[in-house]
C-alpha cells in the first residue's frame, strides 16, 4: 500500500491535484474536466511515480463521476468521498485558505489520515437509470422555470414560452415512460418495484428515485445507516446541563433525496397505518409539525429498508417493529 495520496478538488470546468508524499512535499496540477485531463492526470502521476497513490475526490456528483470512473477503470485505487466529511475535516484543522488548490491539498491530507474506503462504480443500469432520473428532474425544472415566467410575461412572448412549455410536457412524458420500461425490462429493478409499491404513500416518482439511489441495499448494515445517507438521522445537541437544543435532521447526506421523500411523508401521514398512529404518538407528545414530517420521512426510509432487505411485500405487523 502506497503511502502517497492524492487529493482532487473538481468542478464542472476544471480539477486541481495535488500530490501528497510520504515526506510531506506536495506536488499540484490543475486539470480539464473532460477525458484529455482525465489522461493528463494519469501521466502526471506517472511522471512523479505516484500511480498506486490513493487518490481521493469529493463527491460531486455527475461532476466527480467521469474522473473516478475513469481511474477505476485505469486500475488506480479511488474513493469518492461526501464533501460534509472534508468539510469536517477541515473545521479540525482550523483551516481557513478556500481556494480551488488549497482545497485539493486539504482533501489529500483527509485522505493520508482517513484512508477511507475504495470506490468502484455503480452497475451499468443503474448508472442509467440514474441519468433517466436526472434528465427528468432536469426537465421538471425547466418547465416549472418557463410556466412561472408565463404568469408574469408580456403578451407579446407568450406564445413563445406556451411552445416551450408544452414541448417540455411532451419531452417529461417520454422520458417518464422510458423510466417505466426500464424498471419493466430489468428483472432486478422490476422486482424491487413491486415490494416499493405495497408501501402505502410510496408511489412511481419515488419508487424510481429509490431504485436510481437507494437500491444498493447490502451496502447498508441496518435502516438507521439508510438514514443517515440521505441525512434523515436526527442530531442531537446538548453540553453537559447548559445546551438542552431541539433534536434537528443532521442533513448530512444527499439533499435531493431528502426533498423527494417530503410530499410522500404528507400522503402517508394519511393513508399508510403504521405512520399514522406514529404521527399521533408524536403530536400527543407535544411535537411540532415540521419535526413530524422530519420524522415520517426517517420512518419511510426504515420501510424501504424493511422490504428490500427481507425481499418481502410491506407487512403491518412486521412494520411496526421498523
Amino acid at each position: 500500500m502506497s503511502n502517497i495520496t492524492v487529493g482532487v478538488d473538481i468542478s464542472k470546468a476544471k480539477f486541481d491535484a495535488a500530490i501528497l508524499f510520504s515526506n510531506n512535499k506536495v506536488k499540484t496540477k490543475k486539470f480539464e474536466n473532460k477525458r484529455s485531463g482525465f489522461s493528463g492526470l494519469i501521466e502526471w502521476l506517472k511522471k512523479y511515480k505516484a500511480l498506486k497513490a490513493h487518490i481521493c475526490l469529493e463527491a460531486t456528483g455527475i461532476y466527480s463521476e467521469g474522473l473516478a470512473t475513469y481511474l477505476f477503470e485505469a486500475g488506480l485505487k479511488v474513493s469518492v468521498v461526501n464533501p460534509v466529511r472534508i468539510k469536517g475535516f477541515a473545521q479540525s484543522e482550523l483551516t481557513r485558505t478556500k481556494t480551488d488548490k488549497a482545497d485539493s491539498q486539504l482533501i489529500a491530507r483527509f485522505c493520508q489520515a482517513i484512508n477511507p474506503v475504495f470506490w468502484q462504480p455503480k452497475p451499468q443500469h443503474i448508472q442509467e437509470l440514474q441519468a433517466f432520473v436526472r434528465r427528468l428532474e432536469n426537465l421538471q425544472n425547466l418547465w416549472q422555470q418557463e410556466t412561472n415566467r408565463l404568469e408574469a410575461a408580456p403578451s407579446c412572448v407568450q406564445s413563445s414560452i406556451k411552445t416551450i412549455v408544452k414541448h417540455l410536457k411532451k419531452e417529461i412524458e417520454n422520458i417518464k415512460k422510458m423510466i417505466k420500461d426500464y424498471i419493466e425490462n430489468h428483472s432486478n429493478l422490476r422486482d424491487k418495484q413491486k415490494l416499493l409499491e405495497t408501501i402505502p404513500g410510496i408511489g412511481e416518482a419515488t419508487i424510481s428515485q429509490v431504485l436510481a439511489f437507494m437500491s444498493n441495499i447490502e451496502d447498508f448494515k441496518n435502516a438507521k445507516q439508510l438514514a443517515a445517507f440521505v441525512g434523515l438521522n436526527p442530531k442531537q445537541r446538548q453540553s453537559g446541563t447548559s445546551i438542552q437544543g431541539r433534536a434537528r435532521l443532521s442533513k448530512i447526506g444527499d439533499s435531493r433525496l431528502r426533498k423527494v421523500f417530503y410530499m410522500p411523508a404528507v400522503v402517508a401521514k394519511n393513508h399508510n397505518p403504521i405512520i399514522k398512529d406514529f404521527c399521533n404518538r408524536l403530536k400527543a407528545a407535544g411535537k411540532s409539525p415540521m419535526l413530524i414530517i422530519g420524522a415520517v420521512m426517517r420512518k419511510l426510509v426504515h420501510l424501504i429498508y424493511g422490504v428490500l432487505k427481507s425481499g418481502r411485500p410491506f407487512d403491518i405487523n412486521l412494520a411496526k417493529k421498523c
